[in-house]
C-alpha cells in the first residue's frame, strides 16, 4: 500500500527542482546487438531482420531530474519524447547518431515538469516544422508554471489519453499513469507489429498502465529510488514522504515487482529510466529487478551485445543520467523464434 499523506498548507516543491546541476559537456554516443546469430537464420527470415524499413530505432539522449529526452524513430522519420535538455545537445546528439532534425517529426510531452519540458519551445522555433503533440491540460500548465511564449500554441498538435494518433509512421497511444504534475501519460508507440512503451514518472502502476506495460517488446520503466537511501538522505520529511505516494515515484522493488509479473516471452528490452542521483544507483536498481527476473528462471543480459547476451531471454539497461545511450536498432523477430 502506497502511504496517503496530506500535505495542505505546505510548500509544494515539484520533485525536479531537487536536482544537481548538470555538466557541461555530454560524451557522444551504437547499435543493439543482433539476437540471432545470421548463420542460424534461414534467408528469407535474415531478409525480413535487415529490411530497413522494418527497423525501429531508440536513443536515450539523457534520463533523470536534471533532465528527459528520447529519440525514437524508423526510416520514414522519428520523433523526440520529452525535451528536458538543451536543444543545441539534442540536435548534436541526433546528428552524430545520423539523423537529420528535419526528419523529427514532433516532440511528445509526458506531463509539465521542467525536467521534461524546459527545452520544447527552442526546438520548436529552431524546426518550424515540428509540432508539439501534449494533452490541452498540459499545455495550459506549461503556460502557466513556465516562463514560455503563449506562441508555442501554434505549434500545438492536441492529443487525448487512450486515442490512438499516428505520426511519423508508427501509431502512438498516450495513457495515464499517477504522477504530481499535469495530465500525466506515457506513450505506446506500434510499430511494424512490435511495441515501444514508455512509463516515467508514476507513483504506482494503474490498472490501464500494466495494460500497456505488458504488451510492450521494449520498455522504459522508472525506477527512480531504492528506499533505504531515500529515509537516509538529504531530502526534507516532507518531500521523502510525497516521493512514496502513488503521485510520486516508483522505488526499486516496485518496479522489479512489476517486471517480475508483466514479464512475457515478447518483451526483448527493459530500460530504467529517470534513477535519482541522490536516492539511487544503477548498481542497486539493476541488482533489484535482475533478482527478481532471475528468481522466476528468467535469463536476464546487460544490453551489451555479448555472445551471453544472445542467450538471454530478456535484456536490461539503466539508462544514463547525463550521458546519451548507444544507437539501438530493433528489429523484427523472425517467425517462431523468441530471444
Amino acid at each position: 500500500m502506497r502511504r496517503k499523506i496530506s500535505f495542505e498548507g505546505q510548500a509544494m516543491l515539484p520533485f525536479e527542482e531537487w536536482r544537481d546541476e548538470e555538466p557541461e559537456t555530454r560524451p557522444a554516443s551504437t547499435r543493439r546487438r543482433n539476437v540471432y546469430a545470421t548463420s542460424e537464420i534461414p534467408q528469407p527470415a535474415r531478409k525480413a531482420q535487415g529490411d530497413p524499413d522494418r527497423l525501429l530505432k531508440y536513443l536515450s539522449i539523457g534520463s533523470g531530474s536534471s533532465g528527459n529526452s528520447c529519440y525514437l524513430g524508423n526510416s520514414t522519420g522519428g520523433i523526440i519524447i520529452d525535451a528536458g535538455i538543451k536543444a543545441d545537445v539534442i540536435e548534436q546528439t541526433l546528428k552524430t547518431n545520423g539523423v537529420d532534425m528535419m526528419k523529427v517529426k514532433g516532440i511528445l510531452l509526458t506531463h509539465d515538469h521542467s525536467d521534461h519540458v524546459r527545452y520544447v519551445y527552442t526546438l520548436l522555433r529552431m524546426y518550424k516544422h515540428m509540432k508539439v503533440y501534449c494533452t490541452n491540460r498540459v499545455l495550459n500548465a506549461l503556460l502557466r508554471r513556465h516562463s514560455i511564449s503563449k506562441r508555442i500554441k501554434d505549434y500545438h498538435h492536441p492529443i487525448f489519453k487512450e486515442i490512438p494518433f499516428n505520426l511519423a509512421g508508427m501509431e502512438i497511444t498516450a495513457f495515464e499513469v499517477p504522477h504530481d504534475g499535469m495530465d500525466n501519460m506515457g506513450f505506446s508507440v506500434e510499430f511494424d507489429n512490435r511495441r515501444f512503451v514508455l512509463a516515467t514518472d508514476l507513483g504506482e502502476v494503474t490498472e490501464r498502465a500494466r495494460h500497456y506495460i505488458s504488451r510492450a517488446n521494449y520498455l522504459v520503466i522508472e525506477a527512480n529510488y531504492d528506499l533505504r537511501m531515500l529515509l537516509a538522505g538529504r531530502y526534507p520529511e516532507y518531500l521523502k514522504a510525497r516521493i512514496q505516494t502513488a503521485q510520486g515515484h516508483l522505488d526499486n522493488l516496485q518496479t522489479a515487482a512489476i517486471l517480475r509479473e508483466v514479464m512475457n516471452e515478447n518483451l526483448e528490452y527493459i530500460f530504467l529510466c529517470h534513477l535519482s542521483q541522490d536516492n539511487n544507483t544503477p548498481q542497486k536498481a539493476l541488482s533489484a529487478v535482475r533478482e527478481a527476473l532471475e528468481g522466476n528462471g528468467v535469463k536476464v543480459g546487460n544490453a551489451e551485445e555479448t555472445i551471453e547476451d544472445r542467450q538471454a531471454d530478456v535484456q536490461l539497461m539503466a539508462l544514463p543520467r547525463f550521458e546519451p545511450t548507444r544507437w539501438f536498432v530493433f528489429r523484427p523477430r523472425p517467425a517462431g523464434r523468441h530471444s
